[in-house]
């Protein structure tokens, strides 16, 4: 006897015949995300603070290109990546990326679910001979709750004890490269102008040949 479907497969298979048109972020109230630079899960920010919105088909580069220029002047001191959905990766890998080419970054990540409204319409069925054009297609609209991300990026000190803080990257001071020589002459390599001197040396029999010839 076979089993009953689930509502989970029902609905896949009623779907089968609908075609995503578009989908767009519902409407939200005061304390969501959705205006200036000053709304959404930080709501104090500096009226000069730069809003980027990533989005599933936004160029990374692009993305990075705006925000390293915009972060590079001194007037602006705040930058917040927020995105949505499947466009969560690319909000982390730009925050990450801006980061490392700024050097002294402090970071705030909020994370909450948003509001997402889908617009489906009904395939056409397929043409038979002699038939009349039939009826417009339907429509359908699905409301989504999805995964939000907002990563706040400044060049000013922040609150630590406040949730999603990180400190800046360290980085690696200049130091760094003798100690990487140094440890390589410890295993026995010859360190850069050791191996030359070595091979400019004559070899002990070759001035004795010289002489007697």
């Amino acid at each position: 006897m076979a089993k009953p479907a689930s509502p989970r497969s029902r609905q896949r298979r009623r779907m089968e015949n609908f075609r995503k048109v578009h989908s767009e972020e519902a409407p939200v109230g005061s304390g969501d995300e959705g205006g200036g630079p000053g709304s959404g899960p930080f709501a104090d920010l500096a009226p000069g603070a730069v809003h980027m919105r990533v989005k599933e088909g936004s160029k990374i580069r692009n993305l990075l290109a705006f925000a390293t220029a915009s972060m590079a002047q001194p007037a602006t001191r705040t930058i917040v990546f927020s995105g949505c959905g499947r466009a969560t990766t690319k909000t982390v890998t730009c925050a990450e990326i801006l980061k490392r080419r700024l050097a002294g970054l402090h970071q705030v990540t909020r994370l909450r679910y948003r509001s997402v409204r889908e617009v489906w319409q009904s395939l056409p069925p397929e043409p038979t001979p002699g038939q009349k054009p039939g009826e417009p297609a339907a429509s359908l609209s699905v409301l989504k709750n999805v995964p939000s991300l907002a990563i706040l990026l400044s060049k000013d000190s922040l609150d630590p004890r406040q949730p999603g803080y990180q400190p800046p990257i360290p980085h690696p001071g200049p130091s760094s490269q003798p100690a990487a020589s140094t440890s390589k002459r410890s295993l026995g390599e010859p360190a850069a102008g050791e191996g030359s001197a070595k091979r400019s040396q004559p070899e002990p029999g070759a001035a004795e040949e010289d002489q007697t010839a």
